[in-house]
């Protein structure tokens, strides 16, 4: 998984509530497992309409989701961060999350960072306004701020996540790090036990 540290990204406003995952990916894009290839099918029926946030050439490249609340709702479906991540994104900004979305994302190296409803009408209001407009995601530090650094916001993460985002480790990249002591006990286990082998 790649270490989550600063982002420094073009912002892409959904003004939508409640956008579920059939929505970010719809149910005829989930036919595999490898967590890429997703990219094409993220918000697919939405991008069939030209107006739409994603098809619009001033958010080409854009790495920061910008959403309202309840982001994530509906199936549980861990291609909806996969297809996220895929097109380009590494972050999303929405005052509050369905818990399975936010707990996947965690899981696959994807920032949900949760701001007050205040906050993100404000970063609506700068994205539509000054088109190009960025943000900078500071995870140490648990900030988001403009470029120019005259607009400061905190966030609140738990710490064991943060931990696991800064340092790149998903859960099986945490158990990798005992691998000598779990080879150990294997070892031990096939001597004591040889009956099990």
């Amino acid at each position: 998984m790649d270490k989550f540290t600063v982002l420094n990204g073009l912002v892409a406003p959904i003004d939508r509530a409640n956008v579920d995952t059939d929505q970010i990916i719809p149910k005829q894009y989930l036919a595999s497992i490898k967590r890429t290839g997703f990219g094409e099918g993220l918000f697919a029926e939405w991008r069939k309409d030209a107006s739409f946030v994603l098809n619009q050439s001033r958010y080409k490249g854009a790495t920061i989701l910008l959403g309202r609340k309840n982001f994530g709702c509906g199936s549980s479906r861990e291609h909806a961060p996969w297809a996220l991540m895929d097109y380009g994104f590494r972050s999303v900004i929405a005052p509050s999350f369905a818990d399975i979305f936010f707990n996947n994302s965690f899981k696959n190296g994807f920032l949900p960072v949760v701001l007050s409803e205040a906050e993100v009408d404000r970063l609506f209001h700068e994205c539509n306004a000054f088109p190009g407009f960025r943000l900078v995601i500071d995870l140490e530090r648990q900030t988001v701020a403009s470029t120019d650094g005259a607009l400061t916001m905190h966030f609140d993460i738990d710490p064991f996540r943060k931990y696991c985002l800064l340092n790149g480790l998903d859960e099986i990249g945490l158990t990798l790090r005992h691998a000598d002591k779990i080879r150990a006990f294997e070892a031990r286990r096939k001597a004591q036990h040889p009956w099990y082998f």
